[in-house]
C-alpha cells in the first residue's frame, strides 16, 4: 500500500513543483518521503503498527492542506485517504483520522465560503458521501480484523480441545531450549498417548471420543501446575511440557497425571488409561531430538504393558 501511494503521488509532486505550486507540491513531496522512511522502517524492522499510524497521520494533514489549496478538486483525494486509512492502522483509530480530517475539511470550508464549497448543498452532499465511505471502510475493516485474529486462533490451537497445536508447541520448545541455554532453566517433556482409544472410536463413534479427549485435557490441566503446558500432538497422543523440574519431579509430575487420569478420565467402555514418555531438557540441543528420545520413552511404556510412565534416565 505505501509503496503504491509512493508511485501514485510522486508525479503530482513533480508536476506541481514544476507549475510553481509550491505548497501543494512540498505537501506532495514530504508525503512521498515520510512514505518511503515509513516503509524502510517496516521494512527494517517487521514493525508495521507505528509506521502504519505515521502515515495516517501525515496523510490525513496532507489530505486536508491539498483540499484547502486545490479546492473541490483537492476533495477527491480525501477518498482515497479514507481507504489508505482503514489498510495501514486499526479500524478505531482510522475512524479518528478520518473523521478529524473531515471536521477540519468543514470548518474550514464554514469559515471560508467558496474556497472548498460552492454551496451549503454540496458541503453536505460530501459529508454524507464521506461518511458513508468511511462507514463502508470501517465495516470491512473491522470485520477483516476479526477474522485475522480468527485465522490467527486456528493456526495456534486444536480446535477440538482448545489447546496448543502441534506448531504451537514447536514454538513453545524453541523457546524452552532458548531460555536453558540461556538462563539455564530446567525443562521436562512429557508424551502422553490414550491406551486404546481407537477402540473407543470404533465401538462407541468419534463423536464419544472426542468427548474422552476433551476430558482428558481437563484431567491433564487439573492435574498440572499452572506453569506447564499441554498441546496436542496429534490424535489421541499430546506433549506436556514442565518447566523448573529434574528427573524425579519429572516422573513425579507424570506418576500424578497417570493416576488422575485413571480415577477420572471415563468412556461407555470404563476407565480410560494413558500411558506416558518423558526426559528432561538436558544436553538436547534442539526440540526433535527431545521429543524423539520422549517419544521413545512413550513406547517403551507401552511395551511394559501400557499404563505406566518410563523417564529417561531414571530406573
Amino acid at each position: 500500500m505505501g509503496i503504491c501511494s509512493v508511485f501514485g503521488v510522486t508525479p503530482y509532486a513533480v508536476y506541481r513543483l514544476h507549475q510553481g505550486n509550491w505548497i501543494v507540491g512540498f505537501t506532495d513531496t514530504f508525503l512521498v518521503l515520510g512514505t518511503s522512511f515509513a516503509v524502510f522502517y517496516a521494512w527494517r524492522t517487521g514493525n508495521t503498527v507505528r509506521p502504519g499510524q505515521f502515515l495516517a497521520i501525515i496523510y490525513s494533514l496532507g489530505g486536508f492542506l491539498v483540499t484547502i489549496k486545490l479546492g473541490i478538486n483537492g476533495l477527491f483525494w480525501l477518498y482515497c485517504l479514507v481507504l489508505f486509512n482503514f489498510f495501514v492502522v486499526p479500524p478505531l483509530q482510522s475512524l479518528i483520522a478520518t473523521v478529524t480530517t473531515l471536521v477540519a475539511v468543514c470548518v474550514y470550508g464554514w469559515m471560508r465560503p467558496q474556497d472548498i464549497f460552492e454551496s451549503h448543498y454540496q458541503m453536505m452532499s460530501f459529508v454524507v458521501t464521506y461518511l458513508l465511505a468511511s462507514l463502508f471502510a470501517f465495516v470491512f475493516a473491522y470485520r477483516a480484523r476479526v477474522q485475522r485474529v480468527q485465522l490467527a486462533l486456528l493456526a495456534t490451537l486444536d480446535p477440538l480441545t482448545g489447546i496448543g497445536n502441534r506448531r504451537t508447541m514447536d514454538e513453545e520448545l524453541d523457546i524452552a531450549i532458548a531460555d536453558s541455554q540461556r538462563y539455564g532453566m530446567s525443562f521436562g517433556l512429557l508424551v502422553l498417548d490414550l491406551d486404546h482409544f481407537k477402540s473407543v472410536n470404533d465401538r462407541y463413534g468419534h463423536s464419544v471420543g472426542d468427548q474422552v479427549l476433551v476430558d482428558f485435557v481437563r484431567v491433564i490441566r487439573s492435574a498440572s501446575r499452572a506453569s506447564d503446558r499441554v498441546f496436542r500432538l496429534g490424535g489421541e497422543e499430546f506433549v506436556l511440557l514442565v518447566p523448573k523440574v529434574d528427573k524425579a519431579g519429572l516422573a513425579g509430575a507424570a506418576q500424578h497425571v497417570q493416576r488422575s487420569v485413571a480415577n477420572q478420565l471415563r468412556s461407555p467402555g470404563g476407565p480410560v488409561t494413558v500411558s506416558i514418555g518423558g526426559c528432561v531438557l538436558a544436553d538436547h540441543e534442539n526440540r526433535d531430538d527431545w521429543l524423539r528420545d520422549a517419544d521413545i520413552c512413550l513406547y517403551q511404556a507401552k511395551d511394559a504393558g501400557r499404563n505406566c510412565t518410563v523417564i529417561k534416565g531414571l530406573a
